[in-house]
């Protein structure tokens, strides 16, 4: 009892010197440190406390960033990997947002959300570019069976045609676009722009809504084929003139109304060239007329006949 009296009044000693030398400096009885070193031994003697968790995560984590690749190169096919890393909901989810564009809607932000892909526009243009070969040569077939006099032969060059014609259309258009507002942003500031691959992706979703419309062109009905067409193209138009307007509204007002003008000018003439090339009726068959036949006379005729004089 003596002894721990001594060394409590030892300790206040040193206490109040530091103190008095030092007067913002904090103090720390023998007792406590004490407490403080068996607690220590406790959590580490039982090897399941809470801290050594958190120093094994971490320690798991600088792990898994030192293990890390370094970026792919932009021409390996490891770069393009992950554009096409995207499941069916998402696809889908795209797919609607294009098919139904409302105003306040930006279909990079609301649907892309940052993460383009080629999957979807690769496969929207070549179920487009298949689609419009068959339907084109299927449509001639039942005209055909309606007017025989139509000839047909299988037209197997409009799936190259139509292949080419998609794939440019869906890649340099937005080429271009992408071009003009990356220009554009250099001489306005406040200007934004997408990616190329965001504009890319943009494109290729709008021509979705032009699969159906094509399947629906197998009516035979003029003013059915162009109303179907035209609904489609407002559709697809005014995705992406939605989907433009908050980039080039920032600029002056001549400059974005050509833009968006020339925009939906261009989708326009796509949908009006595959109407009249995939879907133009074939020639009819060139209808020789047979000459008359020579009836042959009979004896009695060539006596009746008389016979003419020779004038000289």
């Amino acid at each position: 009892m003596a002894a721990a009296d001594d060394l409590a009044f030892h300790e206040f000693q040193e206490a109040t010197n530091l103190l008095a030398e030092t007067p913002d400096a904090a103090t720390t009885s023998q007792s406590d440190k004490l407490t403080s070193r068996e607690h220590v031994a406790v959590v580490v003697g039982e090897g399941v406390g809470y801290g050594a968790e958190e120093e094994e995560e971490e320690g798991d984590k600088t792990s898994l960033l030192q293990e890390e690749k370094p970026q792919p190169r932009f021409w390996t096919f490891d770069y393009y990997q992950s554009f096409f890393d995207v499941d069916t909901s998402q696809v889908l989810d795209r797919i609607k947002g294009s098919l139904l564009p409302h105003p306040g809607h930006n279909f990079v932000r609301h649907r892309l959300r940052n993460r383009p892909d080629l999957y979807g526009p690769f496969w929207i243009c070549a179920t487009l570019a298949f689609v419009l070969a068959v339907t084109g040569n299927l449509t001639l077939v039942l005209a055909q069976r309606r007017d025989p006099s139509i000839h047909y032969s299988p037209q197997f060059h409009k799936v190259t045609v139509a292949g080419i014609t998609i794939y440019c259309y869906a890649w340099l258009v937005p080429l271009a676009l992408w071009g003009f507002l990356r220009w554009r942003q250099g001489t306005r500031e406040r200007m934004g722009l997408y990616t190329f691959l965001e504009t890319v992706c943009v494109y290729g979703y709008s021509l979705f809504v032009f699969i159906p419309t094509v399947v629906l062109w197998l009516i035979p009905v003029q003013w059915l084929q162009w109303l179907f067409g035209a609904l489609a193209l407002a559709l697809s138009a005014a995705g992406l003139v939605f989907t433009l307007w908050p980039v080039v509204r920032e600029d002056t007002r001549l400059v974005a109304a050509a833009l968006l003008s020339a925009v939906v000018l261009l989708h326009a003439l796509l949908a009006l060239g595959c109407k009249l090339y995939f879907f133009q009726p074939l020639p009819l068959q060139d209808h020789v007329v047979p000459a008359p036949q020579a009836t042959p006379l009979s004896p009695k005729d060539l006596l009746s006949t008389p016979a003419r004089p020779l004038t000289t």
